[in-house]
């Protein structure tokens, strides 16, 4: 490998990196995420899409942690296959992340406690071996300033001008005190006095950043778009506890809802949570609430009860690792089952599933729409990266959304009835219904099984009644549902299905196969229940699928036999790691499984 060591060694001309992931990576709470955000802010900067990601322990401090970002002149919704630039704070950070690296990475390596291992990184890798914490330590008194000083060296390495470097620190930095402010802007000017002993002067970089097109987009999460989308539809009430990866949800209501006259209350746990929003629904607010899988699980009581007492509810799943309380900060979709079959009983539920921040938002706006016209649970499948992880989409169309009340009665649409009945049955399966207090409104509302008044009821006629009643619902709302993502050669045999945050990692991984003579036709249905018929459409058209899922079980592939499809076409490529597939790990999957057949 090159190893620069010398004053004035470095002497190549920069090259263009039209794609660029960089990944910062050392111990928990040593601010990995520091570096990544202000190298965000540049990458943006420069008209390029973003996509950011985290991977970190369950805990407050120590383990590995590590934070990614990716700027390309194209929209990915992935990381890709490889990391061109790692800054790793130890040797833990090599060994975890040394292996994903291009062949002609650059490697900025703290030597504080040591020379780099040998035998890991590419032979052709270029390596700057930094005592980054003991500079920070003897010049600053701290450690932490040495992510400043990183980002210091790093722009050097980028060839960004060192008053701009300044600029977005100081920015980034903003609301920090006086002094913390000027600490880090020393540690930076250290960076930059490094950056000159190993020949990486003003004007002298290693690689050289292409303009983008400079455009408006949001960098935003999914938890943050799904949230967005429900406020938007008209979303008025959120009720949740606190629970990684689900949390911010919570957080962006809490800050936004009380701007419309909402309100978004932290409950002291999740069975709360989702009465409190069960109560607010009651009044005729649009009402949501949220969290991850065993808060999910929690929550099964009261969610069949929303299916009996026909209650419009929003539900966002981030899963998570499992199972109990799993991997709480790792990337796993091991909720499928629990979602679409979940609960005591037979009731309706609509499951939905977002493949990137954009269909977060218009599937946030939808489902708000579809809990009241369905006046049932509406499930948004999430995902600890869908969730969490940033990336960069057009300014969401708030024009477009619409809100729809379904069948809501006014005070004088019940004046004009005959009798008011809350579960009239109906040949859709939906009943008209009226806020409670409404004049002339008046019914139960119970988890018992009851009649058209809302009487308990347990008459065998009645009960088959209103069993098929319900049932009628998901004939009725599927021409509303979200039509799947399909694209590729429509003639191949060969089919890929994914879901959640595989979406972006099968777009990318297609690219690759078809470079490789690989021709196939890419599904990804934004239903998981009821099922539509275009999936099993085109399951019946393949001779095989690939079901790509992040599921020990392989809980997708049961979702889809389960709903008719033939089971002998579906083959399940799974990862249940915690981590995400590398794009060009997926596609050595793929191509192997087809050298098999």
């Amino acid at each position: 490998m090159n190893v620069m060591t010398n004053p004035g060694k470095f002497q190549a001309e920069p090259r263009l990196c039209d794609d660029l992931t960089v990944c910062v990576a050392g111990q928990g709470g040593d601010g990995s995420l520091t570096i990544i955000t202000l190298l965000a802010d540049v990458l943006a900067h420069h008209g390029l899409h973003l996509y950011r990601t985290s991977n970190i322990a369950s805990r407050i401090k120590g383990g590995h942690a590590s934070a990614l970002v990716r700027g390309s002149h194209e929209q990915f919704g992935g990381l890709g296959s490889a990391i061109n630039i790692l800054v790793a704070f130890d040797e833990e950070a090599i060994r975890m992340r040394g292996q994903y690296l291009t062949s002609d990475a650059i490697v900025i390596y703290d030597t504080s406690r040591g020379p780099m291992p040998e035998g890991i990184v590419p032979h052709t890798a270029t390596v700057l071996p930094v005592p980054f914490s003991r500079f920070s330590v003897r010049e600053l008194r701290r450690d932490l300033f040495k992510n400043s000083f990183g980002f210091g060296l790093l722009s050097r390495v980028i060839g960004l001008n060192d008053d701009d470097a300044d600029d977005y620190l100081r920015n980034r930095f903003k609301k920090l005190s006086a002094r913390a402010l000027d600490g880090n802007r020393q540690a930076l000017k250290l960076g930059f006095g490094v950056a000159d002993e190993l020949g990486l002067t003003p004007g002298k970089s290693m690689l050289q950043l292409p303009a983008g097109e400079k455009q408006k987009r949001l960098f935003i999460t999914g938890n943050e778009a799904a949230a967005f989308g429900f406020l938007a539809a008209g979303g008025r009430f959120y009720a949740g506890y606190p629970i990684t990866p689900a949390t911010e949800v919570m957080d962006w209501l809490g800050a936004n809802l009380p701007q419309f006259d909402g309100v978004m209350v932290q409950a002291e746990d999740e069975l709360s949570a989702i009465n409190m929003a069960i109560g607010a629904a009651l009044t005729g607010a649009r009402a949501m609430t949220g969290s991850s899988s065993p808060g999910i699980a929690l929550m099964g009581e009261s969610i069949s009860h929303c299916g009996s007492a026909e209650i419009p509810m929003v539900i966002v799943n981030s899963q998570r690792a499992g199972p109990s309380t799993g991997m709480p900060t790792k990337i796993e979709q091991g909720d499928l089952g629990m979602m679409i079959s979940g609960g005591n009983g037979d009731f309706p539920r609509i499951v939905l599933s977002p493949g990137d921040a954009s269909e977060c938002f218009e599937i946030g706006a939808l489902a708000t729409n579809l809990a009241q016209i369905a006046q049932c649970p509406v499930f948004i499948a999430l995902d600890r990266a869908l969730s969490q992880d940033s990336m960069t989409v057009p300014v969401f169309d708030l024009d477009s959304v619409e809100m729809n009340t379904g069948k809501m009665l006014s005070a004088t649409e019940v004046a004009e009835l005959d009798e008011y009945k809350r579960y009239s049955v109906t040949e859709d399966g939906i009943s008209p219904w009226a806020v409670p207090g409404t004049p002339g409104g008046m019914s139960l509302v119970t988890g018992n099984e009851r009649n058209e008044w809302g009487q308990v009821s347990a008459e065998p006629g009645n009960r088959v009644t209103m069993m098929d009643k319900r049932a009628r619902k998901l004939g009725t709302i599927k021409p509303l549902l979200p039509r799947a993502v399909s694209y590729g050669d429509t003639s191949s045999k060969i089919g890929i299905i994914g879901v959640g945050v595989a979406a972006g990692i099968i777009s990318e991984t297609y690219r690759l196969l078809e470079n490789d003579g690989v021709r196939l036709k890419v599904h990804r249905p934004r239903v998981l229940f009821p099922m539509l018929d275009e999936t099993l459409d085109f399951i019946a058209g393949c001779d095989r699928v690939y079901v790509v899922e992040h599921s020990e079980s392989g809980q997708l592939e049961r979702v889809l036999s389960g709903a008719g499809a033939n089971p002998d076409k579906l083959h399940g490529i799974r990862k249940y790691d915690g981590t995400p597939f590398w794009t060009d790990e997926l596609a050595e999957l793929i191509k192997d499984a087809e050298g098999a057949q």
